[in-house]
């Protein structure tokens, strides 16, 4: 009876592994925008009987296939979204089959995996000898799992013991650039933390922080800075920052969810001097190295801290070293960084390397293209990332942005940077190719002309 039930599950899993092969097949030619105009039949009422298996695989392969965004796609240039290496979209497909929890009594394989990868990265990275973590969901929880551990170091460090909570806690200073992304301000609230009161810091012309407008710190002091500015890519000063830190006995956090990987290309080896003095590094798998959604990273040169402050005890498990749960929120979580493990012993540290250095070389080409066609770039390209204007008619833009989206030809955001208007393009799937990168222009001069 046993045998018979996973027959059927091996049969619907060959199915649908036989449906994503179509969907993949055809995706780089489709209309990068979702057709939604059916997309209704998926919210039906809940039938008293259950459908077959069949049925249900059919409705999702057409009616929410063609309601997906082409983001696997090389014309995709929207919201830092990669799309995913050969070898992490079979992790992900074999890891289905698995099943497996990330943990040492239900996933020994799996959790290997895990340690391999938060290790590679590390010295990927070049970060300090000790330095380790856990795997998040995403960008958002891998910083809120390091602020709370931020949060808690620096009260015990002022004699309120972890466990107290907040009431009659001392108060903490937070330092934030000001184009600090959202989601670590989400994660600041999160932390129990408030916003109201953060000391913001003034940026340059290209979204780095002014080290000369910080305030003193002090031994109370959570310091966020970031690798890779969300418009730019711009890397704040971190050797100025992180020596200040150190003086003040303050703690240095840097989010550098998709910028972080950047380090391994030879163009912006330089802008990360001094990342090796902070305390926290938060970066994502699922953006700039090309996993399967979701893989964030937690990073901490503490790892005891995290595990003090994210720890989770029960009567009914035994002993063991810690695992996953212990440095990060979720108790049970799927096997997510082995994905990572598949992605990084795929690419090998050149092909890292080479794949974020081809990213750049496609950025490097949309901004001197779209200058040569009246936009203007305000900014040098740092990594992977291009703001354009329209000169005397910003608000242009975001018809540029609908047109190019209607077309089908190309996917990228409107955005608004230093109170300019204009659009964003993030190069970031490790398949887009230079015909894709000719689509997207000659996709934004014609709407430029047709709208002009």
């Amino acid at each position: 009876m046993e045998n018979s039930l996973l027959e059927l599950q091996a049969e619907a899993f060959s199915d649908a592994a036989n449906r994503g092969v179509r969907y993949l097949r055809q995706i780089g030619s489709r209309h990068v925008d979702a057709d939604t105009s059916r997309i209704a039949e998926l919210g039906v009422s809940l039938p008293e009987h259950g459908r077959d298996v069949k049925s249900v695989l059919d409705l999702m392969e057409t009616v929410g296939g063609e309601g997906t965004v082409a983001t696997a796609a090389g014309r995709y240039f929207g919201y830092v979204i990669g799309g995913a290496l050969p070898a992490a979209s079979g992790a992900r497909a074999l890891l289905s089959a698995w099943d497996q929890v990330a943990d040492q009594l239900t996933g020994p394989s799996v959790l290997e995996m895990e340690k391999a990868a938060l290790s590679w990265i590390v010295d990927l990275l070049q970060l300090p000898e000790g330095t380790s973590g856990a795997f998040t969901t995403g960008a958002t929880m891998a910083n809120m799992t390091l602020l709370v551990t931020a949060r808690d170091t620096l009260l015990s460090r002022l004699g309120h013991a972890r466990g107290a909570g907040l009431v009659g806690a001392p108060q903490l200073r937070i330092v934030a650039s000001r184009e600090i992304h959202a989601t670590v301000l989400k994660s600041v609230r999160m932390a129990g933390l408030s916003t109201d009161g953060i000391e913001w810091v003034e940026v340059d012309g290209e979204g780095r922080m002014l080290t000369g407008k910080m305030p003193k710190l002090d031994e109370r002091t959570l310091v966020l800075c970031q690798a890779g500015n969300v418009c730019t890519g711009a890397v704040d000063p971190l050797t100025e920052i992180g020596e200040s830190c150190r003086a003040a006995g303050a703690w240095m956090h840097v989010d550098g969810a998709f910028g972080l990987w950047s380090r391994t290309g030879s163009f912006l080896r330089r802008a990360f001097d001094g990342l090796e003095l902070a305390d926290s590094w938060v970066v994502d798998s699922h953006k700039t190295l090309n996993t399967p959604y979701d893989a964030g990273v937690a990073l901490c040169r503490h790892p005891e801290e995290m595990q003090a402050s994210m720890a989770i005890g029960a009567g009914y498990l035994p002993a063991t070293n810690p695992g996953p749960s212990d440095r990060a929120p979720e108790f049970s979580r799927s096997a997510r960084g082995a994905e990572t493990w598949a992605a990084l012993l795929s690419l090998g540290r050149q092909g890292v390397s080479d794949m974020v250095t081809r990213f750049h070389l496609h950025a490097v080409r949309v901004a001197r293209e779209l200058r040569e066609l009246g936009f203007e770039v305000p900014h040098q390209v740092h990594f992977n990332q291009v703001f354009a204007t329209l000169p005397g008619n910003e608000e242009m833009c975001a018809q540029i942005v609908a047109h190019v989206q209607a077309s089908g030809e190309a996917w990228f955001g409107p955005a608004v940077w230093q109170g300019r208007k204009g659009f964003r393009i993030s190069v970031s799937n490790w398949t887009t190719s230079d015909d894709d990168v000719d689509r997207l222009v000659s996709a934004i001069k014609d709407a430029k002309a047709q709208l002009l």
